[in-house]
């Protein structure tokens, strides 16, 4: 991790679970790290669980990932402030487990859930890859992917991956392409994918103990272990998709 010391990592989705642990990690590790996310009033937590020394290092911004207008705005002001994004994370995501793809009245959370894993990602990594394009930077994004992204496994009763396991499927796809076009810039401009599989976060407020008791879980600190671990392959190694699944241990 020693290249990134100082760089800009901007982590989507940072205000909880997941982005929050990979937002303090890349901190502890040495980075400027610019938290993004809705949810503002939440970052004041996560900057007080950092170190003294490192507070200063850790920045959380308000930004909604489906405006792509804002998405424009906020990493204009970034690259203004910081002079650049070095490391974009795309963690960002909405997932309902009680919602039915075909039930009535679910439109609007379809939406959201496609805007925010869809577009929203692609907007972000449209901005990073601009600001890295720009300065000839051999930046890194890394997408929060999921085990559903490769295939739908079969879930608790009344748990449903409804249109969020297409999405998932959707950042395989699109990782894959960003990959293609990376290659072609010449840039040294790394794309990485990370798929956990069942992972206790906000996105899942509604899987009960027992549920998680049946079905071993993941961490947020597990898979921010992942994104250090990516992170800190030396400059010609690539790793594409890293997936992480849970086993079940004797207690």
């Amino acid at each position: 991790m020693d290249r990134w010391v100082n760089r800009v990592a901007v982590v989507t989705g940072a205000s909880s679970g997941i982005g929050a642990e990979i937002a303090k990690d890349l901190t502890k590790s040495g980075m400027i790290v610019v938290g993004l996310a809705r949810r503002v009033e939440r970052f004041d937590e996560l900057k007080s669980g950092l170190p003294d020394e490192q507070k200063n290092n850790f920045h959380g911004l308000k930004c909604d990932v489906m405006d792509e207008e804002e998405v424009a705005k906020t990493f204009a002001a970034i690259e203004e402030k910081f002079g650049g994004i070095d490391v974009l994370v795309n963690n960002a995501g909405v997932y309902d487990p009680s919602m039915k793809l075909f039930q009535e009245g679910n439109s609007s959370k379809i939406s959201e859930t496609i805007n925010t894993n869809i577009t929203g990602f692609i907007s972000c990594t449209r901005e990073a890859f601009k600001s890295m394009k720009k300065r000839s930077f051999p930046g890194h994004i890394i997408n929060m992917n999921s085990i559903s992204g490769h295939n739908v496994p079969n879930l608790p009763t009344d748990y449903y991956f409804n249109v969020y396991a297409a999405t998932k499927h959707a950042i395989t796809a699109l990782t894959e392409t960003e990959r293609q076009e990376f290659a072609k810039e010449r840039l040294g401009i790394k794309v990485s994918s990370i798929s956990p599989g069942i992972c206790q976060t906000d996105l899942s407020p509604h899987f009960s103990k027992e549920a998680l008791v049946s079905y071993p879980h993941l961490y947020p600190r597990d898979v921010s272990n992942a994104v250090l671990y990516v992170l800190g392959t030396p400059p010609h190694v690539q790793i594409q998709e890293l997936t992480i699944k849970p086993i079940r241990v004797n207690s």
